[in-house]
């Protein structure tokens, strides 16, 4: 069962990244080092639901 999450910057609050996970085999919330481009600085970017 895969379904949509997006990755929002911890810092400025910004939605940049979509994509999407498995929720049986990965059961935690994703936490990636990424790129934000507001802040032109690599950023932790958190698991958030998206509204279908």
């Amino acid at each position: 069962m895969t379904v949509k999450i997006g990755l929002k910057c911890s810092e400025s609050g910004d939605i940049n990244y979509t994509t999407t996970k498995n929720s049986k085999t990965m059961t935690e919330k994703l936490e990636l080092m990424k790129y934000s481009p507001r802040l032109k600085k690599r950023t932790l970017h958190k698991e958030v639901k998206l509204k279908s």
